[in-house]
């Protein structure tokens, strides 16, 4: 399973993203990602031409409230040069806007809501936008199963597994133990996300260096 590391705290992009791209630079991370707001589109191309050349994959999740800024941010997304865009609903817009189309787009399964985002709807309502999704091309979904609002996480991870038989599952937002991380493995995810709990030090309280919360996180997913 993938560990995408997020330079985010409270669903915002931190101001000092690629000074602290820099600082864990040495770890080798080869999944680390975004928010589309909380710095300019400038520093957003900046940090994607950094996360590019450390060799890792970038990514750039939407968390935009409307349809109208959610296709600007694809759009952002798309100029910049990300590699993969997680999040909004924007399906035929970003498969016609994105370089590759579908191989890059994931999007939001269920009912997103508000910022920071909570998740609505149930396993049966999730599976489906996983069919749906899959079947126009999207190379899988981004779930909030530790946002849910109407269902267990976990019931949300393996019913979305179950409907994407050969797409990508990707689990973001509110993770934050080795349990939690454990257990979507186990469920069926192929990658998750962290950010604000290891900037917020919730994973890994005990230690104080950031760079030493994600070797934890690193130890975990091996």
């Amino acid at each position: 399973m993938d560990f995408i590391f997020m330079l985010t705290r409270d669903d915002r992009t931190i101001e000092d993203c690629r000074e602290v791209l820099a600082l864990i630079a040495p770890l080798g991370l080869r999944h680390i990602g975004f928010k589309d707001i909380g710095i300019d589109k400038s520093t957003l191309a900046a940090l994607t031409h950094d996360i590019r050349g450390l060799g890792a994959l970038a990514y750039m999740e939407v968390v935009s409230t409307t349809s109208a800024d959610a296709r600007a941010s694809i759009a952002t997304a798309a100029e910049i040069g990300v590699d993969r865009v997680l999040g909004g609903q924007e399906t035929a817009f970003a498969l016609e806007h994105l370089p590759g189309g579908g191989a890059q787009y994931f999007p939001f399964a269920g009912r997103p809501e508000g910022h920071p985002t909570r998740l609505g709807g149930t396993p049966a309502a999730v599976a489906a936008d996983c069919r749906r999704m899959r079947a126009l091309g999207c190379a899988g979904v981004d779930l909030l199963a530790y946002r849910a609002t109407e269902a267990n996480p976990l019931d949300l991870v393996r019913a979305a597994r179950a409907a994407l038989t050969d797409g990508t599952l990707i689990v973001a937002g509110g993770i934050h133990s080795p349990e939690q991380i454990h257990a979507l493995a186990t469920a069926g995810a192929d990658a998750f996300t962290i950010g604000s709990a290891i900037f917020d030090g919730s994973f890994s309280p005990r230690k104080g260096a950031l760079i030493s919360r994600v070797k934890d996180i690193l130890d975990v997913c091996r």
